[in-house]
């Protein structure tokens, strides 16, 4: 069942944007959205989360003239780009990891602290074509969780679904 929770954060294009949730409860999606809106840069490149579920998550990122890596063609920057990936499945490793706290019953209160040592351990980066859009989806998928390491895949495309990036990242998360 998927379930649609308006974020508190604003941005500059609506008041309001829903974000697509699926085996969460209001309290677990605050604490997800929580964590994701304390990270200075996540803002500064305007990410925003649009679906967070124990096989999805996802976030939309506009194009902007300080995003831009090369100025002759307009093109969005590697850097940006990889870090819209990590954060992506970042994000992805956290819910993982949330959910299989829930499961071997660690008491509530103990998960944020285990959550806390989250962190990026490898990540590779393909870029496949030039980061060119108005607006890019950035997608990531579960290809394994264990007690301490989980491992992402995630994609980055275009407005017109034209893959620009694949990246897959190992995260520590216990």
């Amino acid at each position: 069942m998927s379930t649609k929770i308006a974020s508190t954060e604003k941005n500059a294009e609506s008041d309001k944007k829903a974000v697509e949730t699926e085996g969460f409860n209001r309290s677990e999606y605050n604490i997800a959205i929580n964590f994701l809106e304390q990270i200075p840069f996540n803002k500064l490149l305007g990410l925003r989360p649009t679906k967070l579920s124990a096989d999805y998550c996802e976030f939309k990122m506009n194009m902007r003239d300080d995003l831009i890596g090369n100025f002759l063609q307009g093109i969005l920057h590697g850097g940006a780009i990889s870090t819209a990936l990590d954060v992506t499945g970042g994000a992805m490793a956290m819910v993982a990891a949330w959910q299989r706290l829930k499961e071997h019953k660690v008491p509530k209160e103990e998960r944020p602290k285990t959550l806390a040592k989250l962190g990026t351990i490898d990540m590779r980066v393909d870029f496949l074509q030039p980061g060119k859009g108005k607006e890019f989806t950035i997608g990531s998928t579960l290809l394994r969780i264990g007690n301490k390491v989980a491992v992402t895949r995630m994609e980055l495309r275009n407005e017109k679904d034209e893959l620009i990036a694949v990246g897959t990242g190992t995260y520590l998360c216990g």
